[in-house]
């Protein structure tokens, strides 16, 4: 293995690393030299854990050699959103005001899932202050650029997890999503990103957002990187009350046996609306791809709009309260984009929060019956491909619209009821890559996974390494 191997896959790397081809120390320098490397040009980390990560190393070449079994993921470097707690190191959550905490002392659940499985952890990874943002561009840490061209996003508030993965900096990283937080930077950096359903994997040991709308997830850039980072977070933890009890769904074994039985249809109406030509030309490239699993060509999420507007009216009430103690003490010390947002979340009627709620119930019971019909939904991740850094607006249908807040416009009706998604990279429709949702009903990320495979395979959606400029 040389040391271009960040171009293959963590799975590759385990089996390196498990057959003695290469060291898992050997493999951790390398990651270590390469984020170094690029740091300048990406501002994709905000913490490099190197002791962290040389010790985790040396754990795992010490397992190999007195014949333990080191892990399905042994060696395999990896980083982590820094809204995730990681032993001894201060829990930023993209915010100024968090770095006066103490570091944490334990790590998340999902980092200690991690770790069992033998991957090692080599920092934390920028963000959105207090995951409030589509883009990360960071008031106190500046903003994360875009591998595939540096003069862009790479999308938020998951920015740095995206960048890393995309720029083959490790293999797969960890972050989470509320509104469309793993799914607008998969879109942006055209790599794999995979939300899955509320509950099922724990958020235990990672700053809180919207507690009934945060999910957290892997980014790969493949299918098989994808579910087995996905296999070994799953499992449930008493730790986070939401994360459902339910036996783990190993994914890997599903990954080829293909799309025969799926009926799969793409979402018309909302999702065809204000979607760009690269969006539409996106989804039609996956459909295509798909051809014979079209038993139903086209349906609609009833009252899509109005799901949008009930999951930003719920956003803005739990986030705003979350916050409401420091935006009374240090009001200063937010991004005053992301402040103002907070104030104005804080001061909305408990009348409108409880009419939202009683919507998003009925807005699930019809999705319900939606998935009576088909099993798996496609529709754009992003209205557009990655934006400039700075960017204020964008014209979608002729119609001039900030950026920040419509960068969610097709992700956060399906986040507002916790369905299952997966962000499928198409990187043959423009100069920029952009993403497609496939979307499932809820506990069905196998067969997600499934259709990722077959569009991988097809060639139509795969995720090569950026090469970064000079």
């Amino acid at each position: 293995m040389n040391r271009d191997f960040f171009t293959t896959s963590a799975l590759e790397i385990a089996a390196a690393v498990r057959n003695r081809h290469v060291t898992a120390r050997e493999v951790t320098e390398f990651a270590l030299e390469r984020i170094t490397s690029t740091h300048a040009s990406l501002n994709a980390f905000t913490t490099v854990t190197a002791d962290r990560a040389r010790a985790e190393a040396t754990a795992i070449d010490n397992a190999i050699s007195s014949g333990r079994d080191p892990g399905p993921l042994a060696g395999v470097p990896y980083a982590v959103k820094n809204l995730f707690d990681l032993t001894g190191i201060v829990t930023l959550a993209g915010s100024k005001i968090n770095r006066s905490n103490p570091p944490a002392v334990t790590d998340a659940t999902a980092v200690e899932r991690l770790s069992q499985a033998g991957a090692i952890c080599v920092g934390a990874l920028n963000m959105g202050e207090y995951a409030y943002d589509f883009v990360t561009d960071n008031a106190h840490d500046g903003p994360t650029r875009n591998p595939h061209d540096l003069a862009r996003s790479a999308g938020g508030s998951s920015g740095g997890c995206g960048a890393a993965v995309a720029a083959g900096l490790v293999p797969f990283t960890i972050g989470t999503d509320t509104n469309g937080s793993i799914r607008v930077p998969s879109s942006f950096c055209g790599i794999w990103g995979l939300k899955p359903t509320y509950g099922r994997l724990s958020r235990a040991g990672a700053f809180p957002f919207v507690d009934s709308l945060d999910h957290i997830g892997p980014f790969a850039r493949n299918v098989a990187d994808l579910a087995a980072a996905y296999d070994a977070l799953q499992g449930p933890d008493p730790r986070d009350p939401a994360c459902a009890q339910r036996p783990v769904a190993s994914s890997a074994p599903e990954l080829e046996v293909g799309i025969t039985g799926l009926r799969i249809a793409t979402l018309g109406g909302y999702f065809e609306n204000n979607c760009p030509p690269q969006a539409r030309s996106a989804v039609a490239a996956v459909a295509a791809a798909l051809g014979p699993a079209f038993a139903v060509k086209r349906v609609e999420l009833p009252q899509a709009a109005l799901a949008r507007a009930a999951a930003f009216l719920i956003t803005a009430t739990e986030g705003g309260t979350l916050h409401l103690d420091r935006l009374k003490t240090r009001a200063a010390d937010f991004d005053p984009k992301i402040r103002d947002r907070f104030i104005a979340g804080a001061l909305t009627p408990s009348a409108w929060y409880l009419q939202a709620q009683r919507f998003r119930a009925w807005f699930r019971a019809e999705v319900r019956e939606v998935f009576r019909h088909v099993d798996v939904l496609l529709a754009p991740a992003t209205p557009v491909p990655a934006t400039l850094i700075g960017q204020e607006t964008m014209t979608l249908e002729g119609v001039e619209m900030p950026v920040r807040p419509n960068l969610g416009l097709f992700t956060q009706p399906i986040s507002f009821i916790g369905l299952p998604v997966v962000a499928a990279p198409v990187h043959t429709t423009g100069p920029q890559p952009i993403g497609v949702q496939l979307i499932a009903a809820p506990w069905r990320e196998a067969d997600l996974l499934r259709v990722a495979r077959a569009l991988e395979k097809s060639g139509v959606c795969t995720a090569p390494v950026a090469e970064l400029a000079a």
